[in-house]
């Protein structure tokens, strides 16, 4: 019997699971989402998220609740009588009652390879460090911060220029078809947990807008890690002096290179930024207000020449 699910997740990221647990021939009871925010250029239309959008297009009753403190909004979900619910992406921590409010449990899409990434920015902190690995995991949920046991596991290799948005979108999908994998399991009742490991435990904190500064002094290949590990959002910037004005750019786009100098100065026509241990050549770059260009054509409209120093 296809299992009775309700699905639990917000951003584009979440969108795949969805679209691949109602292909499966699941019963998607209801999907809970964050409620619509405020869009636009003035903030005056509410714009509801990517997986209410997709919820609806697939005609499936769609639900918003602020958080679960409210007793009707958990008896609202335990009403729905439903086995599993799947959660990816969602946004809140939820309650025990919530947790324990199917018959089966709550099950979570991580990205990441547990216990390492646990929290909310895994994708964005692996290449920031500079892993060459990472994954998708299925995870019986308990009252902890992704702490809970193990049940599928599927990796990925994080290649050297391989930006934050190219790894989400590879495991967005890999997520998909571990997360249908996972739940044909459970309906067969065979369906394996295991306990997470104590040692190797990381935290992916939330990413900070002072964080998002580039650091010229660090060593080169560090980063280049930085610049696509938060690419294409929020985006890693710099500041420069352009036509008698600062100007802050960001990078979108980066290679490590041979060179050498003073950090933070540019020491070559081709972007080529002199680091604290070697240089980094800017590959892809976008203004303020602009859109993304590649360093040839940026240049040609907003030359960053030898010896100019970028703060």
């Amino acid at each position: 019997m296809p299992l009775r699910i309700i699905f639990m997740g917000t951003p584009d990221f979440s969108v795949p699971v969805l679209n691949a647990l109602h292909a499966a021939g699941h019963e998607i009871v209801a999907v809970y989402s964050q409620p619509p925010r405020p869009a636009g250029r003035r903030g005056l239309e509410l714009k509801a998220s990517p997986v209410h959008e997709a919820a609806e297009a697939l005609g499936i009753e769609v639900r918003t609740p602020l958080n679960f403190k409210a007793e009707e909004d958990r008896a609202a979900f335990i009403a729905l009588n439903a086995d599993v619910a799947v959660v990816v992406a969602y946004g809140l921590l939820l309650p025990k009652a919530i947790l324990e409010g199917t018959r089966l449990g709550c099950y979570n899409g991580h990205a990441s390879l547990l216990p390492r990434w646990r929290g909310a920015a895994p994708i964005q902190r692996a290449i920031m460090a500079g892993d060459a690995e990472t994954g998708m995991m299925v995870m019986k949920m308990d009252v902890g911060l992704d702490t809970g046991p193990v049940a599928l596991t599927a990796r990925v290799a994080i290649g050297e220029t391989m930006t934050a948005g190219e790894l989400h979108d590879a495991l967005s999908e890999t997520g998909a078809r571990l997360m249908v994998e996972a739940m044909g399991k459970l309906e067969a009742g065979d369906l394996p947990l295991t306990p997470q490991p104590e040692d190797g435990v990381v935290y992916a904190a939330k990413i900070s807008k002072e964080e998002t500064h580039i650091d010229f002094s660090k060593p080169a290949k560090d980063v280049h890690n930085h610049i696509r590990g938060l690419s294409p959002f929020p985006g890693a910037w710099f500041e420069a002096e352009i036509g008698g004005k600062p100007e802050r750019i960001k990078v979108l786009a980066s290679a490590v290179a041979e060179g050498s100098g003073a950090a933070g100065t540019v020491i070559g026509e081709d972007a080529m930024i002199a680091c604290g241990d070697g240089a980094v050549r800017l590959v892809r770059l976008q203004k303020a207000g602009g859109k993304p260009l590649e360093a040839g054509e940026f240049l040609r409209g907003t030359p960053l020449h030898v010896g100019l120093r970028l703060a």
